[in-house]
């Protein structure tokens, strides 16, 4: 049966039944709506009361510009090896383990200037559930295959494939890019990354089709 939005809210909620921090991951191509899942999620659960769900994107663990212009991957920057893959494991491990007394900070990104930010999102010892959410999640590849061991689920977005290419050349286009070269780059960069991913599907827990996900703003 396809799962509803209120179906997804009920199994994130469940995840923390076991008395400790749970952390979900959300994977799927560029342009499939993760971002958008997460942020519904997240606001959902939250309601008006204390936050106990934070939202940690594996975006902030991008290569910065300058390392991959040394690396020579600056025209691949979003591939696997343009991401501190061990970092991000790193992370998910802390935030699994160390849930009694400290603020744990998460590096955050600016699609602006499209660079990583250091210490930009705060998780407290309070949240019971993160919400992660990237590309590569499931990829058992490299220091890749050590953050699948970090996540309770994960679950797959799916979006008909014409939408998440057009979506996605409007996001390219809404943060600085001319038309263009927004479909020359998605084109060239994020098609070999999305059909890498779509090979992962297998993996998930669940498949989230694209009548699930509330629709506002821009996909991720």
């Amino acid at each position: 049966m396809t799962p509803t939005f209120d179906d997804l809210l009920s199994r994130a909620r469940a995840l923390t039944g076991a008395g400790r921090r749970a952390v979900l991951g959300i994977a799927g191509s560029p342009g499939s709506g993760k971002s958008t899942l997460a942020g519904h999620l997240v606001r959902e659960l939250n309601g008006a009361g204390e936050p106990w769900v934070a939202h940690v994107p594996m975006d902030g663990f991008h290569l910065a510009d300058a390392e991959l212009d040394r690396l020579g991957r600056r025209d691949r920057k979003g591939a696997p090896d343009t991401f501190d893959a061990a970092g991000y494991a790193e992370l998910l491990r802390r935030l699994r383990e160390e849930t009694h007394d400290d603020v744990v900070y998460a590096p955050g990104f600016e699609r602006v200037l499209e660079q990583p930010i250091a210490g930009a999102v705060p998780v407290p010892p309070t949240a019971r559930l993160v919400v992660t959410e990237g590309n590569y999640l499931l990829l058992d590849t490299g220091a890749w295959a050590r953050v699948r061991p970090q996540l309770d689920e994960v679950w797959f977005c799916e979006l008909d494939e014409e939408e998440r290419l057009r979506r996605l050349v409007a996001r390219h286009e809404e943060f600085g890019k001319r038309h263009d070269e927004a479909v020359a780059w998605t084109l060239r960069s994020d098609q070999p990354n999305a059909e890498l991913v779509a090979l992962t599907r297998r993996r998930a827990d669940l498949v989230v089709p694209a009548a699930a996900v509330p629709r506002v703003g821009t996909a991720a």
